[in-house]
């Protein structure tokens, strides 16, 4: 008999998957936190600090950058970049359950641009040469816009892609790029998984991380093609992705009219014990795991979450970088941020409806005083809030 869960326990189990709920998930700092993601999305942006270090930092408290950082990207290597929900840094003991994607790359022999001849000439280069960045090897641009690559920007990225080469670490937030071989511990590399190895095996890891998922939620965090969803279709079906399908009511099911719930598949460990213990309140990155999917973040937490960076600047609603704030395992509101000086600046604060303006106030001051206080601020300004909530949330960030 399936199991069902309400939506407010399969929440909790969401929260604690995510690493927001009680003490265990602090244990074991970043490299922990890593591990029990899977993946981390990392992003060109940067305002109190780049997404990844929010990732930590919204589950870890006032953790050091440095520590951060070394969990990532330290020698020998702990971690690679490669292409999961989006572009990530991912635990390097799972080099081999990329191999599917490696190898539709190889056979696509395309990268958003065409491929230069010089693919070989600069795989020659790093292997004599590396480790390197792109300024070693004539620059990433031609110039022009962002996306105007330089041909051996175009080239190393293809063999990024291919695992022809690899990235362990960074430096001025620059890609260091060396030879697989001489990266990825050997025993890694001769690993060599079929397609549905592959899905097995991150259908497992996906499932602890998001603790209970929809089979979209699953595909979204892999971003899996057509051929491999079948093939997790399949594990799911026959049990040996290691997940469990449960009824959650009150998540919308558009195959059943929402009447019982939405199936959805939950990791066998998270359903051993009840969560508890102490929820987090933070600032979250609107990169961050727990909030990446709009779809699922609409279903877990009835939150309507979207990066509006790209919009138009007459066209935002919440921000630049607004981030949801997290107080009692609910996502109770949004704070756009910025820096200047020793100031955190919320250049625009709201309250999702619903939520008692007093324990909200109250909640987005702890929220904006620790992430003031782990940037190095010593003061916070609002510069912009609902006016219905502006003297609560004054009277809290004085107290």
């Amino acid at each position: 008999m399936t199991l069902t869960l309400s939506a407010d326990e399969a929440r909790r189990i969401v929260l604690r998957a995510q690493g927001f709920l009680g003490a265990e998930a602090r244990r074991g700092g970043a490299p922990a936190t890593l591990r029990r993601l899977g993946a981390v999305q990392l992003d060109t942006i940067s305002v109190l600090a780049r997404s990844h270090e929010l990732v930590a930092y919204a589950r870890l408290g006032a953790v050091g950058r440095e520590k951060i950082e070394r969990a990532y990207w330290d020698d020998p290597a702990a971690a690679f970049e490669y292409w999961c929900h989006a572009a990530c840094i991912l635990p390097i003991d799972d080099w081999p359950l990329y191999a599917f994607r490696r190898r539709h790359f190889r056979d696509r022999k395309y990268r958003w641009h065409d491929l230069p001849d010089s693919v070989d000439k600069i795989l020659e280069q790093v292997r004599e040469s590396g480790p390197i960045t792109t300024a070693d090897i004539g620059g990433a641009k031609k110039g022009g816009p962002w996306w105007d690559w330089s041909d051996a920007k175009i080239a190393i990225e293809w063999l990024l892609d291919t695992g022809d080469v690899v990235c362990t670490r960074r430096v001025g937030w620059r890609r260091v790029y060396d030879l697989a071989e001489r990266a990825v511990p050997e025993h890694l590399l001769a690993e060599e998984l079929s397609d549905a190895e592959c899905v097995i095996r991150l259908i497992r890891i996906a499932g602890r991380a998001l603790g209970v998922a929809t089979r979209a939620d699953l595909v979204d965090f892999l971003r899996l093609k057509a051929p491999q969803a079948l093939l997790l279709d399949q594990c799911l079906l026959e049990g040996t992705g290691g997940l469990v399908p449960v009824q959650v009511s009150g998540w919308p099911d558009r195959g059943a009219n929402g009447a019982a719930g939405a199936t959805a598949w939950a990791d066998p460990a998270a359903l051993e014990t009840e969560p508890r213990g102490r929820h987090r309140t933070t600032l979250l990155s609107p990169f961050d795991s727990l909030v990446w999917d709009r779809a699922r973040t609409a279903r877990v937490f009835g939150f309507n979450h979207r990066l509006e960076a790209y919009v138009p600047k007459e066209k935002r609603v919440h921000g630049y970088f607004t981030m949801p704030v997290l107080a009692g395992g609910r996502l109770i509101g949004r704070v756009d941020p910025a820096r200047e000086g020793s100031t955190l600046v919320a250049r625009q604060v709201s309250l999702e409806a619903g939520v008692n303006q007093r324990r909200g106030a109250e909640s987005l001051a702890d929220a904006l005083w620790e992430a003031a206080a782990w940037v190095g601020c010593d003061s916070v300004r609002v510069d912009r809030v609902d006016p219905h909530l502006s003297v609560s949330l004054q009277q809290a960030l004085a107290r």
